[in-house]
């Protein structure tokens, strides 16, 4: 089998990101790293999905205020949401008139933004790119399981989608954080069925794909601050741990879940916690990012995790792929 990790040896550098929230989100622990907050689910438009737009819209323009950048600055701009035929992200980045390249990865739709941006700029391809993802919980709910007015019962094993964006721009000439390494994940379904228990579904892939960067690698655990997984939750986390554990290897100690991170469970009913396309972005580049360019972190790993359904074919009885991308991101070069 081909290896799926690439290391660069000349690291491009993020140099700006911006993380968009809702009010649920900015009640969260991790409420004052977010660079906006929009108490109004709408985000002053007349539909949520048009509301999820202005999200990304929102998303895109202030990483670019806050690293200086213009428009013409960006060569491409990588996207992606929750949404049928990704329009919260097209209706959302149109105006800018940028070149677009759409992408669908789920929940780990900023890890793979984030990685197909490293490589264009690493390989030449592009001078600045840039990634962008959201996602909203009244629209992945009324997309994927009941409309909002039915007022459904939540299993605990559920988890609430993260109304939350983020934006980063990645540069050949970037300093800190770099992007030292990625490794594309590969499709993992172990048969789970239940659109409410995304967890289950997600956290062989991930397991995957960490499994994957350490043999290519040869590194371990220990030489990361923090393995960041996406939208995993409660059970997710659990189960991966779990999956390490049979194979010799302690993720225990230093793992971290964006979706334990946002919310506060003890406070919010998230019940098995938060997901989302959102919920990774919005923590990567609102908490993370900065962390790694201000020194508090040195080296992590960062693995969104997707759930690959959608209505049609749950409805047809078929169980839950999954995939999830990593990124290797450091405040040193070598």
């Amino acid at each position: 089998m081909r290896k799926a990790t690439r290391i660069f040896h000349d690291p491009p550098g993020i140099v700006t990101s911006a993380a968009v929230g809702g009010r649920m989100e900015n009640e969260g622990p991790y409420g004052e790293y977010f660079d906006k907050i929009n108490d109004d689910p709408y985000f002053t438009a007349d539909t949520f999905e048009k509301g999820e737009s202005q999200l990304q819209k929102q998303a895109v323009r202030m990483a670019l205020e806050k690293g200086g950048l213009k428009e013409e600055d960006i060569d491409v701009l990588i996207g992606g949401d929750l949404l049928d035929q990704c329009v919260g992200t097209t209706y959302g980045v149109r105006d800018y008139g940028l070149p677009f390249l759409g992408i669908y990865s789920a929940c780990s739709t900023m890890s793979e933004g984030l990685l197909l941006a490293a490589m264009l700029t690493a390989g030449g391809f592009a001078d600045t790119a840039m990634a962008v993802t959201s996602s909203h919980f009244c629209t992945a709910e009324r997309q994927y399981r009941m409309p909002l007015n039915y007022g459904g019962q939540r299993p605990p094993t559920a988890q609430w989608t993260a109304t939350a964006g983020g934006a980063l721009a990645v540069s050949a000439q970037g300093g800190a954080p770099y992007v030292r390494a990625v490794t594309i994940g590969r499709i993992v379904d172990m048969g789970v069925t239940d659109a409410n228990n995304m967890g289950a579904a997600m956290a062989p892939a991930a397991y995957s794909t960490l499994r994957e960067f350490f043999e290519d690698t040869g590194l371990s655990p220990e030489a990361f601050d923090h393995i960041v997984t996406g939208d995993l939750g409660k059970v997710g986390s659990r189960l991966l741990c779990e999956l390490a554990d049979d194979e010799g290897l302690d993720l225990r100690k230093n793992h971290l879940d964006c979706g334990l991170l946002i919310y506060d469970s003890d406070r919010q009913d998230v019940h098995a916690g938060g997901s989302g396309c959102g919920c990774a972005a919005s923590m990567l580049c609102g908490y993370f990012v900065p962390g790694l360019r201000e020194g508090a972190f040195h080296d992590i790993l960062f693995a969104a995790t997707g759930a690959l359904l959608s209505p049609t074919v749950s409805l047809q009885g078929e169980s839950i792929p999954a995939v999830s991308h990593l990124v290797w991101l450091s405040s040193e070069k070598e």
